[in-house]
């Protein structure tokens, strides 16, 4: 005895089993407890019948297994439960629940609920829910849901099988049936978005009267291919896609001036569409242009473009107006494409100017 007084280490044990025996008489005649203390399943204070109880309080130093949690739980490695939970999980890999979740899910790896989730849940690599998450999703990689009551934040993709009502936030890919708002660094695919759709590349989606990208795919919206030419004599033959309102460009082309190489062209942008009358409206454009001989020379130019539009017929509609332009290029390349400049920086490496010109042009919509 005297022994064991003067050895802390030894009484921190007997401490240790004297409570841990204890909450397990108590956990055996009810099935909740206070608190539930341990290593991994079955070494803890619930011991064998920890499956069936109920925890306010949960701390297991590599994984802890319980029927329900109402308070907090912190596992190194894991807290899996398989019913409800309330309170905030925090585990180093995994927060793995079998029914719902209501407060705040915290892994270094993945939260698995599945039922609906009403906090927030923050994952290293992915969220995973299976009925609507009412709080925010964060994660480094993936965020899965029935649907989606707040915000989803993902390194690479967020996915919603039904409905997205706050913003989902993505590195590549955002998918939903009706949402709010949609930003993603490659494609937004919805069935109806009632804000702004932003992608690097691509938008799909049915109805989307705001989708900003390369290329839009919406089904109640508008498509068309373009010949346009402008004051460089550059000819451009371009794919307009978009929403009732904003729209994206892409083309390629060439100019036909009598210059020492064959220059080539491609170009990029977007556009909005203010409506006049039934067969008059005004264009407004933001446009790179690029010419290159693909030997060195380049031709930069940033274009914006006032376009007053006329439908001819259904299927087809003109446009002209004019633009304004800033420009950049080499000095030695010497081009010889406009004459007139409202502003032109001589003391610069790379040419620069700013200069008044036009676009016009035809297209074919569908």
């Amino acid at each position: 005895m005297k022994n064991l007084l003067f050895n802390p280490s030894r009484l921190l044990i007997v401490i240790i089993l004297l409570i841990t025996s204890t909450a397990v008489a108590i956990a055996q005649r009810d099935s909740s407890a206070a608190v539930h203390i341990g290593f991994i399943y079955p070494v803890s204070s619930n011991g064998k019948q920890a499956a069936s109880i109920t925890n306010r309080f949960s701390l297991h130093a590599i994984a802890g297994l319980s029927k329900a949690e109402t308070g907090a739980s912190i596992a190194g490695v894991a807290n899996v439960v398989k019913q409800n939970v309330s309170g905030v999980q925090l585990a180093g890999a995994a927060n793995v629940i079998g029914g719902s979740a209501s407060g705040a899910q915290i892994s270094g790896v993945a939260n698995v609920i599945g039922g609906e989730a009403k906090g927030a849940q923050l994952a290293g690599f992915s969220n995973i829910t299976g009925g609507e998450a009412q709080g925010a999703q964060v994660a480094g990689f993936l965020n899965l849901a029935e649907s989606s009551g707040a915000a989803q934040v993902a390194g690479f993709a967020n996915i919603a099988k039904k409905d997205a009502k706050g913003l989902q936030l993505a590195g590549f890919l955002n998918k939903g049936r009706d949402v709010n708002a949609q930003v993603a660094g490659f494609a937004n695919v919805a069935r109806k978005v009632k804000g702004i759709q932003l992608a690097g590349f691509i938008n799909i989606a049915d109805s989307s009267d705001y989708p900003i990208a390369i290329f839009n795919f919406i089904k109640n919206g508008e498509k068309s291919v373009a010949v346009t030419i402008d004051e460089t004599m550059t000819g451009i033959v371009s794919f307009r896609s978009g929403g009732r309102v904003l729209y994206g460009i892409a083309g390629i082309g060439y100019n036909f001036k009598d210059n020492p190489k064959a220059m080539y062209a491609a170009e990029g942008g977007l556009g909005a569409h203010i409506p006049l009358a039934s067969s008059l409206r005004i264009n407004l454009e933001a446009v790179g242009t690029t010419l290159t001989d693909f030997h060195g020379g380049s031709y930069n130019k940033n274009s914006l473009r006032i376009l007053p539009a006329l439908k001819l017929g259904n299927r087809f509609e003109a446009f002209a107006g004019p633009t304004l332009n800033y420009v950049s290029y080499d000095r030695e390349n010497d081009y010889d494409f406009v004459k007139k400049y409202i502003w032109k920086n001589n003391s610069s490496k790379d040419f620069q100017g700013l200069f008044v010109g036009f676009n016009a042009g035809l297209q074919y919509l569908f």
